[in-house]
């Protein structure tokens, strides 16, 4: 009967993942994430993406993730952050790439970097899109 009990956690962990990835909007920042350049945005750049959505609804999205294990944030070192550039970025997780996978959510990474490649951004954006980013 254990053996069934951990089994039944592991699927109420599979199905709350689930749940918490297809959600409209974390799932579009989880396809944002995977079309990034360096699959590291800024919150910035999500929330420049996603311009219909409030930088507060997409940082509470963004928790979610982080809090299921999907999206991991990432810090610059101290010694590496340049004034007015970003030092806090997004990425996905390796548990969460491995979730992805396994979930057949990750088949179209090329197609989502092509599409976000051809978004129309500002200095800014770029700026931040060039940014240092933290080895992973």
């Amino acid at each position: 009967m254990g053996d069934t009990d951990s089994w039944a956690g592991d699927l109420d962990t599979v199905r709350e993942r689930l749940n918490v990835v297809t959600q409209e909007t974390r799932f579009s920042l989880v396809q944002d994430i995977l079309g990034h350049p360096s699959g590291l945005p800024t919150l910035k750049e999500l929330d420049y993406v996603n311009p219909s959505r409030s930088q507060t609804t997409i940082r509470q999205h963004l928790q979610h993730l982080v809090d299921a294990g999907i999206v991991e944030k990432v810090e610059l070192p101290k010694e590496r952050r340049q004034n007015n550039l970003p030092y806090t970025f997004y990425g996905i997780s390796e548990e969460g790439s491995r979730f992805l996978e396994e979930h057949k959510l990750l088949r179209a990474r090329e197609t989502l970097r092509a599409i976000y490649d051809r978004v129309e951004k500002t200095a800014e954006i770029e700026r931040y899109e060039s940014a240092p980013r933290p080895a992973r």
